[in-house]
């Protein structure tokens, strides 16, 4: 069994869209998916899994009515090692987010729409983008990075994708 790694986008922010986690492992186990282990509250679930990642979307999809992002171990390893900007990863780890998308774009075409300090880099279905003022007050919301990219994405911060990537490494070593 492979190890997959799933984030749902838009669960448990502003009370919206209530997903309790133990809900969430449970339904997983329901549909194949298993040890599957949560972190945090925002939906992210690390699982073993024959099913390809398009598959596993697709199944959540259904069930939660959310978009899905599925990503494989060896993917998540690879985005996690094509970070752009190191030294922001590690003086404010906070302020750096990746953002994973459904299609493959290159960052370059949100350079327009920046107006702000933010500085984003990548291409693929990985870009990370520096909020050097906060995300909060940034102008270079979700909305408008889907827009610009013409794709829907999902944001974490890099301590959650490096707490993802350890938890992903744990399960290679069970």
């Amino acid at each position: 069994m492979s190890i997959r790694i799933a984030l749902l986008r838009g669960i448990n922010v502003g009370g919206n869209k209530m997903v309790a986690m133990s809900d969430l492992r449970d339904l997983a186990g329901r549909l194949g998916l298993r040890n599957a282990r949560t972190l945090l509250q925002s939906g992210n679930l690390v699982f073993h899994s024959d099913k390809s990642p398009a598959q596993i979307e697709k199944m959540l999809e259904k069930e939660l009515g959310c978009v899905v992002f599925v990503r494989t171990a060896d993917e998540w390893a690879s985005i996690v090692a094509g970070n752009p900007f190191p030294d922001e990863a590690k003086r404010d780890p906070g302020y750096l987010q990746m953002m994973l998308l459904k299609d493959a774009k290159d960052a370059a075409t949100l350079q327009p729409a920046i107006v702000g300090r933010e500085v984003a880099r990548g291409n693929g279905r990985a870009i990370y983008i520096v909020y050097p003022d906060g995300m909060g007050r940034s102008k270079l919301t979700n909305a408008l990075i889907e827009k610009k990219l013409g794709t829907r994405v999902t944001a974490r911060n890099w301590n959650t994708v490096l707490k993802l990537a350890a938890l992903a490494e744990e399960f290679a070593t069970t």
